[in-house]
């Protein structure tokens, strides 16, 4: 897909990699490319005489000064626990940049703990970090990102595109069942009609339950968890959870489209779209492919 205007391109969806196993390759990465771009290449003025310390261990506290700084950003970043539904291409460049410049801050700050210099306080060696960390880091930034963007979008999207949803649809009168549903509030308990229910969406301490029935969407706020409702609707393989924050009715589903992020559904009567989280789309997959008609 090509985007014709800068704008676009940076507004579209981008997958948040800070968390889980990523978080700690990423974490290693940093590491490791700290160290050894430093220790291998010295790409910058060193002076040998100015050294506190071996210059293998200067290249391990540069190290680890960016996985710290790395790591803080992203406990304050990982405040807004839904921050990786709305994360894009522009986020994502932004917070590099920022990552960038607070490593380089990090690095201004302990130069008075490695370097015997008079001047380790002054603007102009500020300044030298700032840019330092920048020549290395923006090289990355802008190579990778839109890189990445381009294989992921493309990726999902025929993958997506190769979903055939015909069968699907003709199961949904066939699930009429009715379940009770009791809450963490006694007097919250409900009936839920399979066939009508849509999705339920994680909204803070409640559920965001939507139902379909007669071509009108309803909705239920309850206090239930979504791991809570996902184990009480078990013995349907059909009601999924398609993101951390969603689970949804399979036989709901009238469109698959892909982006960077993963796939996201369109749903019966419904006009916004519904995610399917990229370490998701395995066992999404699975499951539409073993749903019967």
């Amino acid at each position: 897909m090509k985007f014709n205007k800068p704008t676009k391109f940076l507004l579209q969806p981008y997958p948040f990699y800070y968390e889980g196993k990523f978080l700690v390759i990423i974490t290693g990465l940093i590491f490791l490319m700290t160290f050894f771009f430093n220790y291998l290449f010295k790409p910058f003025n060193v002076n040998i005489i100015e050294h506190k310390f071996d210059f293998f261990w200067i290249c391990i506290i540069h190290a680890f000064i960016s996985i710290l700084v790395f790591l803080a950003l992203i406990f304050i970043l990982k405040i807004n626990l839904r921050i990786d539904e709305s994360w894009s291409v522009l986020k994502e460049i932004i917070f590099l940049t920022v990552l960038l410049f607070l490593i380089g801050m990090g690095q201004f700050l302990i130069r008075d703990t490695i370097y015997n210099n008079p001047n380790n306080w002054s603007f102009a060696y500020f300044f030298e970090e700032i840019r330092n960390t920048f020549l290395i880091g923006m090289l990355f930034t802008f190579i990778i990102v839109p890189f990445n963007f381009n294989r992921l979008y493309h990726q999902n999207f025929a993958k997506a595109r190769s979903i055939n949803l015909n069968n699907y649809q003709k199961a949904v009168s066939l699930n009429s069942s009715v379940i009770f549903i009791e809450t963490q509030v006694n007097d919250e308990a409900f009936n839920l009609e399979i066939s009508s229910f849509l999705f339920a969406r994680a909204d803070g301490n409640y559920l965001e339950i939507h139902l379909c029935k007669e071509g009108k969407i309803k909705k239920l706020f309850k206090r239930i968890s979504i791991k809570d409702l996902n184990s009480k609707l078990s013995s349907y393989p059909f009601i999924i959870k398609t993101h951390r924050s969603y689970l949804t009715n399979l036989y709901q589903v009238v469109d698959v489209t892909g982006n960077a992020q993963g796939y996201k559904l369109k749903i019966k009567e419904y006009s916004d779209v519904i995610p399917v989280s990229r370490k998701m789309i395995p066992f999404f997959e699975d499951k539409m492919n073993n749903l019967k008609a």
